[in-house]
């Protein structure tokens, strides 16, 4: 491992939920996060008391071959701006991390049910915490017009596709 890494373990998969790693219609899914048996239950007691978690997830669906560190337009839409590498919300930056808040349905031993997870069945989870409201963004979050555009249909319910 070079100096400028860092390992992280896999603390569990996505089993179910999405499929085709789609830009689109991620709401209304469930899917399941199934924590690997060598982390006791006794790590998520107390979890099924909140509506969300944050969860990050490893691209792992995906190849090393997939970052891009130059600008370019989001979904290669020329009518979007050209923007780089860390604005993007997707495979191609180096950490090939990302970060959900979906909605905790229950729990079942090692299963947490969740709803609104955009990741893909099979994906692996390296984190996973309780969502605290104290913890969100403050303030107002501000943005320009084109990824309301870009992402008009991504929480649109999957059944609608």
């Amino acid at each position: 491992m070079s100096p400028d890494s860092i390992q992280v373990p896999v603390i569990a998969e996505v089993v179910g939920g999405h499929t085709g790693r789609l830009d689109d219609f991620k709401g209304g899914v469930e899917s399941i996060i199934r924590l690997r048996p060598e982390f006791p239950t006794e790590t998520l007691q107390g979890i099924e008391e909140f509506s969300h978690l944050q969860v990050t997830w490893f691209f792992n669906l995906g190849s090393p071959d997939d970052v891009a560190l130059h600008a370019r337009s989001p979904r290669d839409n020329p009518a979007w701006p050209a923007t780089g590498t860390f604005v993007h919300h997707n495979h191609r930056r180096p950490a090939r991390l990302a970060t959900s808040f979906p909605r905790l349905i229950k729990v079942n031993g090692r299963d947490l049910h969740v709803e609104d997870l955009d990741a893909d069945d099979g994906t692996q989870i390296v984190d996973l915490v309780a969502a605290f409201r104290e913890m969100l963004p403050r303030g107002p979050v501000t943005q320009p017009t084109w990824p309301g555009e870009m992402l008009a249909d991504y929480w649109r319910d999957a059944s609608e596709r």
